[in-house]
């Protein structure tokens, strides 16, 4: 019998077990893995043989302050004034329900209650953890790190960290390092996730197939920070980052911070990514069944230059082609020329739209095409009416000059008139105007991140509050606007993470939608997040950092691989281009039930000479491949005599799959052993298999 008490949380294929440690009052991972991982001594128990660091320092500690954990990265640092820097608690309680753990621990001298809360979620073989911190006692506490949780993997070599990097047209590169010794963080100080880091990381034992996953769920300044600690462990703690140092925490007053998914695979990357896919299906809830439509988005092809008439000439190109949704990108309000002007005065152009704005929207319409419409609410231009009577709603640190970035301001969301004026806003052209899709945008992050007259900034919370009405809006919308589709871009992929996807419908990983460009993208936006909410169009752009060439239909085929979108200038089109273009989205609509909602395998890389996503949908008995060729297009085979293949998973090898297209039938054996052949040359350097088993 354990001498200590030990909670076991189950998910569909997994459990996370947790006890109290014998060395002190904290909680500590016991173990983590596939069903019956729990059998048996902890693998961590390695943290009793140590010397000149202290038992909290060298524990797997599921949470610890610093105080207990002197030494080590510590999850929390409190402190009152004229008080010792540090939380020295006693377990207080712990509370269970069905999938859910609640162990509380209390720091009477400092007046602080911590609960570590565990909950999982249905379907999947997530985790989700946070922590309550309450100031208890009579006087303030000042909270400098208030991370949401950490978890420890044991070690047999160095740990395999897998992040998802980049920048602004070259977001979620796929990016891998070991950490034999030492601390690797990312983040962001941006007031949201940014372009250069995803919220998101993968650890593995090496080269070992288990992979162990943590995504936080928030909108703001962010870090994951992964220490390698002596004696074979990782130790990966997240939370949100305040951006005035400190949260002060008033008496009485609960902080809950950002929740952190965890989830495990014994799949390697491959399974994990899949876990993360089936965890976004379950934000989605009923709205996961309401089909992405095949959107046309103008800003490519008109840019500012919009008015009724061109506009309904692309809405009638792409309603031709077989699209179901126009959306009208930026430079449909008034004083919107260029990019110097116009937001925050969200009111058609009435110059642009001379028969009124409502007549437009009717005409596209009519065409049998949805409508949408692209809004920047977090933005306001200097020379904007809305600037001139609220000066005060942007942020500004007095007597210091604003800053323009991209030449506008960002307004103060975390004010309530500010969330009102959006709200509003939003909610009259929803209802004046019958529009189906929202485009959300955010180009700018704050900078003087001040609000004057309100006290001083360390007492305020800034970026937890901006963070708050951005979800607040959403929330508004999903209940106000039940049947309007919304899409989540932040200058291309900078706010993507679970909140942000649990409250829109798809959202924009990148502004580049350069063919070659774009793989690598979504190759990693894949690993960390759904199809169906990963938005991808086809255009003319050319390569950025890849440029070499690539077909209409390596186009088509990639941008398949999520929603499918276009947003070329039509009118430039041939005929030929426009009747390839017909049939690639007819295909597509026949299909894209599989592609986002079937279980996804990763077949290589975008670096391999033939790469592929494929899709599983049991319930259709349909496979769907989306092959695309990466290497020479000579039409010569890699190896003399033999065509390029791709090696399908997870197939049964005793049924036959035919792909009607070709006539073919193939055994499930053949396909997971040999592969589908493909032979690339110029004019073919993409292919949509479908396959049906019988």
């Amino acid at each position: 019998m354990t001498p200590y008490r030990r909670w076991t949380l189950r998910t569909e294929n997994t459990v996370y077990t947790v006890r109290l440690s014998p060395d002190g009052p904290w909680a500590e991972l016991d173990a983590w893995g596939p069903h019956g991982a729990e059998d048996g001594p902890s693998a961590l128990d390695w943290s009793r043989r140590t010397h000149f660091v202290t038992p909290a320092d060298a524990a797997p500690a599921e949470y610890l302050p610093h105080g207990l954990r002197p030494f080590g990265g510590a999850d929390l640092v409190a402190s009152r004034p004229g008080a010792e820097r540090g939380v020295w608690w006693d377990f207080e309680d712990a509370r269970t329900e069905e999938g859910t753990l609640r162990l509380a621990f209390h720091d009477a001298v400092l007046g602080l209650r911590a609960v570590l809360c565990y909950a999982t979620v249905p379907g999947t073989d997530v985790i989700l953890r946070w922590t309550e911190l309450t100031c208890t006692g009579d006087e303030e506490l000042r909270l400098e790190r208030l991370d949401s949780a950490a978890v420890t993997v044991p070690l047999t070599g160095p740990a395999r960290l897998t992040c998802l990097t980049g920048q602004w047209s070259q977001e979620f590169q796929l990016t891998q390092l070991d950490l034999p010794r030492g601390t690797f963080t990312m983040g962001s100080l941006q007031g949201v996730p940014g372009h250069a880091y995803a919220p998101w990381l993968a650890v593995q034992d090496g080269q070992a197939d288990a992979a162990y996953g943590v995504a936080l769920e928030w909108s703001g300044n962010w870090h994951i920070t992964a220490e390698a600690v002596p004696g074979g462990t990782v130790r990966v703690r997240a939370g949100r980052v305040p951006h005035e140092g400190a949260v002060v925490l008033s008496p009485g007053q609960t902080l809950i911070t950002p929740r952190l998914a965890c989830a495990f695979s014994p799949d390697g990357l491959d399974g994990l990514s899949r876990v993360w896919h089936r965890h976004e299906r379950h934000l989605a809830g009923e709205r996961l069944h309401r089909p992405r439509k095949v959107l046309y988005n103008s800003w490519e092809a008109t840019g500012f230059d919009v008015d009724a008439e061109g506009q309904l000439e692309l809405a009638r190109a792409a309603a031709g082609i077989g699209a179901e949704l126009f959306v009208v990108d930026d430079g449909w309000f008034t004083g919107r020329a260029d990019d110097t002007g116009g937001l925050g005065d969200w009111y058609p152009d009435p110059a642009a739209f001379p028969a009124g704005f409502g007549r437009f929207v009717d005409e596209v319409r009519s065409l049998g095409l949805d409508f949408g419409l692209w809004v920047e609410p977090e933005a306001v231009s200097p020379g904007s009416r809305l600037h001139a009577e609220h000066p005060d709603w942007v942020y500004r640190i007095d007597n210091r000059p604003g800053r323009l970035v991209r030449n506008q301001l960002l307004l103060d969301l975390g004010r309530p008139d500010v969330q009102d004026f959006v709200t509003g806003t939003l909610d009259r052209l929803l209802t004046e105007y019958d529009v189906d899709y929202l485009k959300w945008d955010m180009n700018r992050p704050p900078t003087e991140r001040g609000r004057p007259g309100a006290g001083p900034v360390d007492r305020l919370d800034l970026d937890a509050q901006h963070v708050t009405g951005y979800l607040r809006v959403l929330d508004h919308l999903r209940t106000a606007h039940p049947d309007v589709t919304i899409e989540g871009c932040a200058g291309g992929g900078a706010r993507v993470e679970h909140a942000t996807v649990a409250r829109t419908d798809v959202v924009w990983p990148s502004d580049n939608t350069a063919p070659l460009d774009r793989l690598s993208i979504q190759y990693g936006f894949l690993h960390a997040h759904a199809p169906h909410v990963m938005s991808s169009w086809v255009t003319d752009a050319p390569g950025i950092f890849d440029p070499r060439p690539r077909s209409l239909a390596f186009r088509f085929v990639n941008a398949m691989c999520g929603v499918l979108g276009v947003g070329a200038d039509l009118r430039a089109w041939t005929p030929g281009q426009r009747a390839e273009a017909a049939r690639w989205i007819s295909r597509y609509k026949e299909v894209r039930d599989v592609i986002h909602h079937g279980e996804v395998h990763l077949l290589g890389t975008p670096d391999d000479p033939t790469f592929g996503v494929q899709y599983d949908h049991p319930a259709s008995g349909r496979t769907v491949v989306a092959a695309l060729g990466t290497g020479r297009l000579d039409g010569a085979p890699l190896v003399p005599g033999r065509p390029s293949r791709l090696r399908l998973r997870a197939l049964d090898p005793g049924a036959r799959y035919h792909d009607a297209a070709s006539g073919t039938t193939y055994g499930g054996a053949h396909l997971l052993h040999y592969g589908l052949p493909f032979t690339w040359s110029a004019g073919h350097d993409a292919d949509l298999v479908v396959l049906t088993r019988r």
